[in-house]
């Protein structure tokens, strides 16, 4: 019987320590070690499992130039959202996370992605639900795949061996967390138990080029269960996030060894799945049929993909006391800036007021082209006068009153553009642009006060 030693391993940035501490050292988290049961007998114990190391074989040092490029196969997956997020396909033996929200819909969009890849054999392995529970939700989705194989498996050694005997195209684990190995000595779910099996799918995913996808639950404070070390073993990590109280869902990556950070995919959640949303701008602006005060509309960017956001504001008198200040989907640290620019250098007097703010769909905006477009919602609200519909905003606003130029402005300018928008206000200190190229009338601003008499006179 080999030894075992205990170690105390941080889940937050994987450092070790022999004894458990409150405080680590690294990452300066508190309570964040948990104990785990190691096997000294390092090269008895990867024998056992398969991978023994050749003594034999020696690293030696090689020039840049002798290594051989080789290319980077992807698979379509038959969705565009996921293809953009994931940069351009899925790679051929990689290990792909995505966490979420219990229900925001994980499940789902992996069970569509496995009935979409007709063709390809793909195997969905699940520990938490049964074949036939995976049986009606395929029936729900309504797209029918003979390729699509149901394994209601846990055991990662009974995983293998199906994956050998079926020779599978993708993998999918739903989820990461009710898996467990022989080789250690814990409960499914726990620290050591979610990082061995994870190393263990990843040798499997390098040595047979077989993508695998693993589902992963997040705690409380938005994190993917299990140590922070599991976003260093996978190579590409997506976060599927949204509000339950809207039919919205964004996938975004916080990690890609295989393509850009800066993509997000956007869905919404109907009865049939997740139906892809080619134009969300379409979607977030809120047809009326009148013109409205306290309404305004931003040019924002998620990543690399610009789309117009609604901004609705409401300043009433305050008439109990103290005024109220609540922001929703916006930093009501910021809004509070903009609120002291605005009394500071265009005069008005919000210290008596309500102010509220809201950004519609449901959606948290941190981009600050959408500055102007939440100046011009307050002043609008303020004055009880309201923007044209049919005018949109891009620019930072800065401490001193100033315009300031904001990035990818031409993208955010053709967005407005495309769909119908007769005036967007900018700030001049952008680069110089090509207006030929847009039939939109671009405005110039400088100060928020330029921008009072552009729109109240």
């Amino acid at each position: 019987m080999s030894k075992s030693r205990t170690i105390y391993f941080c889940q937050n940035c994987g450092n070790q320590s022999p004894k458990w501490i409150g405080k680590c050292p690294t990452c300066n988290e508190w309570n964040t070690y948990a104990e785990e049961i190691v096997d000294k007998d390092e090269e008895k114990l990867k024998e056992k499992r398969g991978y023994a190391v050749k003594k034999n074989e020696q690293a030696v040092p090689v020039s840049i130039k002798d290594v051989h490029e080789l290319e980077t196969k992807r698979i379509d997956t038959k969705d565009t959202e996921l293809n953009r997020v994931l940069g351009g396909g899925i790679v051929l033996g990689s290990l792909i996370l995505i966490g979420g929200e219990p229900g925001i819909g994980k499940s789902t969009l992996m069970l569509q992605l496995a009935l979409n890849l007709k063709g390809l054999k793909v195997m969905y392995v699940t520990g938490e639900e049964s074949d036939r529970q995976i049986k009606l939700r395929a029936d729900r989705i309504g797209i029918k795949n003979d390729s699509c194989y149901i394994l209601t498996e846990t055991n990662t050694q009974q995983i293998f061996k199906q994956a050998e005997a079926l020779a599978p195209d993708i993998i999918i684990v739903d989820s990461i967390q009710t898996l467990h190995t022989v080789y250690v000595e814990s409960t499914p779910g726990s620290v050591s138990q979610v990082r061995e099996c994870t190393a263990e799918l990843m040798r499997f995913a390098k040595e047979s080029s077989i993508p695998v996808f693993l589902i992963g639950h997040i705690t409380k404070d938005g994190m993917i269960a299990g140590p922070k070390v599991l976003e260093h073993i996978v190579d590409t990590v997506l976060q599927f996030e949204g509000d339950r109280n809207y039919t919205y869902r964004i996938l975004r990556t916080t990690k890609n060894r295989f393509g850009s950070t800066s993509e997000i995919g956007i869905y919404e959640m109907v009865g049939e799945g997740l139906r892809p949303v080619l134009n969300p701008s379409e979607i977030l602006l809120t047809q009326r049929d009148e013109e409205l005060s306290g309404i305004a509309i931003g040019s924002m960017m998620e990543g690399m993909r610009p789309f117009l956001i609604e901004t609705q504001a409401l300043v009433t008198p305050a008439f109990y006391g103290t005024p109220q200040r609540s922001s929703t989907g916006f930093d009501g640290r910021r809004m509070s800036m903009l609120l002291a620019v605005l009394e500071k250098r265009a005069g008005f007097r919000f210290g008596t007021k309500d102010v509220f703010l809201n950004i519609a769909g449901g959606l948290r905006v941190e981009d600050p082209a959408i500055d102007l477009a939440v100046v011009a919602a307050l002043t609008s609200s303020y004055n009880d006068i309201s923007v044209p519909s049919k005018v949109a905003f891009a620019a930072e606003v800065g401490l001193s009153g100033e315009v300031r130029a904001v990035s990818r402005i031409e993208q955010r300018i053709g967005e407005a553009d495309k769909l119908g928008f007769d005036k967007i206000y900018i700030s001049k200190f952008n680069q110089k642009i090509d207006t030929k190229k847009f039939n939109i009338e671009i405005v110039y601003l400088s100060k928020v006060q330029q921008l009072m008499e552009e729109l109240f006179g």
